[in-house]
């Protein structure tokens, strides 16, 4: 064989290997599957696909984060059995979807009780955020982190803002938990509780009159382009938690674990507001769309407090035995 012979055959070779390296490159050593309910453009989207980016930083690769959000993997309230069961790695799920099994998760959606931000800022690993933890455990589910979603609410519609608790009597209005809804019925209103997902189909079609989601959701899911006004107020504290299956959690090594707990702790510090005040920028992007937003002043949102507040913690303290302790140490933020 020639000399160039020789060297087409090396070329030769080297491609092929080549060629395999590629279709056998070495995989993650760990996969983490996170289902949510976020379409791409919701703010914690945005925060997960982050959190994937850190992880992959800080383990060099050996985790392979995989995001399935929009609930095409499954629907928000399939989460907790598919994580607790082991079906799914981890999910992030919205907390007061979890209200119905673990009342006390709904203690952040009293209505003007915990949108504090020093609240906010002291809330992840507090000693009520760590009674919440083993409430979570107990159900199959180890929290790595509670993301901010929300700590401001938008009550949407289309014939009148619903600015005065007087404004509420009638109106069919979407719900979040049961709890959250003893105050929309004392004012009145029949609120039928559903996934943010759900909500833009039946305003549109219907269903309900007035929404009620985050300020910034109300843009990401066009609310506007279904309800012509929106009224704006600090009224709740909402939480994406970050939960993990714990038998698949423990098996992974300790370094792992680590930077996954790490990257879920910059996930948190990521999401919570810089101040309290209703984002001007959230706010301004439904004006540019045609909404009529009004944003509460602070004797307004006394008024709406006034008139939810009683009948929600009277249902909250109803609700379990540890009710009263949790309200205690959430007082004590």
């Amino acid at each position: 064989m020639t000399f160039k012979n020789n060297r087409r055959a090396a070329l030769r070779l080297l491609a092929g290997c080549a060629t395999l390296a590629a279709a056998t490159a070495w995989p993650a050593d760990f996969t983490m599957r996170i289902s949510h309910q976020f379409p791409p453009a919701h703010h914690s989207a945005k925060n997960i696909e982050q959190f994937a980016a850190d992880v992959k930083a800080a383990t060099g690769g050996k985790v392979d984060v995989q995001i399935f959000g929009s609930a095409q993997l499954f629907k928000p309230n399939q989460n907790h059995a598919a994580v607790a069961s082991g079906k799914i790695e981890a999910a992030s799920i919205v907390g007061f979807t979890l209200g119905g099994t673990i009342p006390e998760m709904n203690v952040t959606l009293i209505p003007y009780y915990a949108t504090s931000l020093a609240k906010m800022n002291k809330f992840p690993g507090s000693e009520a955020a760590k009674l919440l933890d083993a409430k979570l455990l107990d159900k199959g589910l180890l929290n790595l982190g509670w993301m901010v979603d929300a700590s401001d609410g938008i009550f949407t519609s289309a014939k009148v803002p619903l600015i005065a608790p007087a404004d509420f009597k009638g109106v069919k209005i979407r719900g979040l938990s049961k709890l959250f809804d003893e105050g929309l019925i004392a004012m009145g209103a029949s609120p039928s509780a559903m996934p943010g997902s759900e909500v833009y189909q039946a305003l549109q079609t219907g269903v309900i009159d007035a929404g009620f989601t985050g300020v910034a959701a109300a843009y990401e899911r066009k609310f506007y382009e279904v309800q012509k006004f929106g009224v704006a107020s600090n009224i709740i504290l909402a939480h994406d938690i970050l939960v993990v299956n714990p038998a698949w959690f423990n098996g992974l090594p300790a370094d792992i674990q680590r930077a996954l707990r790490t990257a879920a702790h910059q996930a948190e510090l990521r999401s919570i507001p810089k101040n309290a005040d209703i984002p001007p920028g959230d706010v301004q992007r439904l004006r540019d769309k045609g909404m009529t937003v009004t944003v509460l002043t602070p004797a307004q949102e006394q008024a709406m407090a006034a008139a939810m507040q009683p009948a929600v913690l009277k249902a909250f303290k109803a609700s379990s035995a540890d009710a009263q302790k949790l309200i205690d140490l959430v007082d004590k933020l």
